[in-house]
């Protein structure tokens, strides 16, 4: 019913009414609907009930920019830019942006939404050397198509890291969740032929993203012509 017949957002029917729909116990009800909110299908709002929660969207693992990715979604992007200047890179950033240590970088913070809701919270570094004068230019569109248009500069390679945290205070203010909510992070240093020109690491919600990726079963030893393909999401 979560999957397939209730929109997003839709009540579920009272444990009584679920009860008898089914033939069980309302502690077996209670106790199922339990497991539906622990694996994010439905929601529970203090003092209003249960709710359908929203569908989690894939995160394609692919060169792409946000606004493009919601756009094919057929969503509307929104981005709201927190805060842009230009200040020395950290060590971090420095070294992945072949900076000199200290050397000035474009920092930008911005909010991304779709339809309306937040999405995800992007803090990226910028190369000054590649994107010069980056803040003074409309930085709420794809930024990507920008650097492009604007720099001729096309971004062709990442390199990307994925892992898990609960959203700082900072973070689950922007978007709209509690101190400590699960958040998929994404750390992706982006480039241009050889040359290194984004450092930015994205906070999704959890509630909201999922990564499925294609693996392929090889023997490291057999070389890339003898593998076995299965597909896991």
């Amino acid at each position: 019913m979560a999957e397939h017949e209730l929109p997003p957002g839709s009540p579920i029917p009272s444990e009584r009414d679920l009860a008898e729909q089914y033939g069980v116990s309302r502690i077996t009800v209670r106790a199922a609907v339990g497991q539906l909110v622990t694996e994010g299908l439905l929601t529970r709002a203090k003092g209003r009930g249960t709710f359908t929660a929203r569908r989690r969207m894939d995160v394609q693992l692919y060169l792409e920019s946000f606004t493009d990715d919601m756009r094919r979604r057929g969503l509307v992007p929104a981005t709201e830019v927190v805060a842009c200047a230009e200040q020395p890179a950290p060590p971090e950033a420095a070294a992945a942006l072949d900076l000199l240590p200290h050397e000035q970088a474009y920092r930008l913070v911005r909010l991304r939404r779709a339809d309306g809701v937040p999405l995800a919270v992007e803090r990226g570094w910028y190369n000054p050397r590649v994107v010069p004068d980056l803040d003074r230019h409309d930085l709420t569109t794809s930024l990507y198509s920008l650097i492009a248009d604007r720099y001729g500069v096309q971004l062709d390679h990442a390199t990307q890291t994925v892992w898990a945290e609960g959203a700082d205070p900072e973070t689950a203010k922007l978007l709209g969740v509690r101190t400590g909510s699960p958040l998929l992070v994404f750390r992706r240093v982006t480039g241009s032929r050889g040359r290194p020109v984004e450092d930015m690491t994205s906070w999704y919600r959890g509630d909201l993203y999922q990564v499925t990726m294609q693996l392929d079963r090889t023997d490291p030893e057999s070389g890339p012509n003898h593998s076995a393909k299965g597909g896991t999401p």
